[in-house]
């Protein structure tokens, strides 16, 4: 199988993308062409019989040096014991990532030249979606999905994309395009996703700078938000000035705390900054013995809380999102109770809010795309940028 290991965290942009597309399209006929071959491991020694017959069995060898190796299955030099012949022989045993295994392999137990089209037909999917098409808790469920070709297009997939995705995750090998059944290459290559790519120019193309694809609103949307051009830019240019000892701050009683909180449902609220050393004390023990969240927040106060929709790519995940001391911004699935994951801190984070629930967390590797379902998208981002200017300022 050829071999690529798609590591980017959510998906890239569309131009980079396709650059990753169209350099496995092209690299993909000189592979399969190579009498031995990384992905299938089909290496031929110079024996006097390539395959030992039927009626042998596995005692009846002796085995020795691996000849191929790939991810579908290992070539091994195998040598009878009876006659001293030495024949070359396949053991399948899948190595290599099972979201990209073909489904030949798993119902019949052999890979072929098609199986690398359908593997880059996962690829082209991962690289526009984020995710690969078959997911599932392990790799047996996986593998059940793959052999009964259940997978879905996520909302705003690219329709060339999707086109070409179609025609190569084919259950028939000879229907896969870009197979010899299907006339070869040159109608891969043909496909309209790859309309505006020069292939004989593509050595001394420039690959374009890999950045974070960020998917854009449905067309819909500014109708129904309204217009955030003054919104984007106030939250764009949003600077908190922190509090300085020259700064008067309300004297407020130690043991009115709550004046402090500010409930907006039963699963958001957020916190005055302004309180003293006792204030947060009895604060982060009201948390402790009232917050069911307090458990992931590894007893930091938390400033802000609510649920969002967090996407990777073009998938969207229900979240919990805590914004603490520290700071720390720690997110939690709400349905199983686990911390999924923490978006780093750094003096070069940066909120951005797009519209009244959409909002970008911007790290130096990973830009996080936020949506809050109750439109607090500003008030995440405020907050955010006040505790920011807090530490760094």
């Amino acid at each position: 199988m050829f071999a690529l290991c798609v590591c980017f965290r959510g998906v890239v942009s569309l131009c980079f993308s396709s650059m990753v597309r169209t350099q496995l399209n092209s690299s993909l006929p000189h592979c399969l062409s190579m009498e031995v071959r990384g992905g299938e491991a089909s290496a031929q020694p110079k024996t006097s019989t390539i395959k030992p017959p039927q009626s042998r069995k596995k005692e009846d060898f002796s085995f020795g040096k691996i000849l191929g190796e790939g991810s579908f299955s290992t070539v091994v030099l195998a040598k009878e014991l009876a006659t001293g012949k030495e024949y070359a022989t396949r053991a399948n045993s899948f190595v290599g990532t099972a979201q990209y295994v073909s489904p030949e392999l798993l119902m019949e137990k052999s890979a072929c030249k098609s199986s690398d089209l359908w593997a880059l037909g996962c690829i082209i999917y991962q690289l526009v979606a984020g995710l690969p098409p078959f997911r599932a808790g392990n790799e047996y469920l996986i593998f059940q999905k793959i052999i009964k070709l259940e997978y879905e297009f996520p909302e705003k997939f690219f329709p060339k994309a999707k086109d070409l995705v179609q025609r190569l995750l084919s259950l028939d090998p000879r229907k896969r395009l870009g197979c010899e059944e299907m006339g070869g290459f040159n109608p891969l290559k043909g496909h309209m996703f790859f309309e505006t790519i020069a292939w004989e120019n593509l050595p001394v193309q420039t690959p374009p700078k890999l950045t974070p694809y960020l998917p854009a609103m449905a067309e819909d949307d500014e109708d129904y938000y309204g217009n955030y051009e003054d919104l984007l830019s106030q939250f764009s240019s949003l600077r908190v000035v922190p509090s300085s000892s020259s700064q008067i701050v309300p004297l407020r009683s130690c043991s009115n705390i709550e004046q402090y909180i500010h409930d907006l449902d039963s699963n958001s609220f957020e916190l005055d900054l302004q309180f003293s050393s006792e204030e947060k004390r009895l604060l982060l023990q009201k948390q402790t013995s009232g917050n069911p969240w307090h458990q992931f927040v590894e007893n930091n106060l938390i400033y802000k809380m609510g649920p969002v929709n967090k996407r990777k790519g073009l998938f969207a995940r229900r979240r919990q999102l805590l914004l603490t001391e520290g700071p720390h911004l720690y997110y939690v699935d709400p349905v199983n109770k686990v911390l999924k994951g923490e978006i780093p801190w750094s003096p070069e984070l940066r909120p951005e809010a797009k519209n009244f629930k959409t909002f970008f967390v911007h790290t130096p590797n990973r830009t996080y795309y936020l949506m809050d379902p109750n439109g607090n998208a500003d008030k995440w981002c405020k907050k955010i940028q006040e505790v920011w200017g807090t530490v760094y300022h």
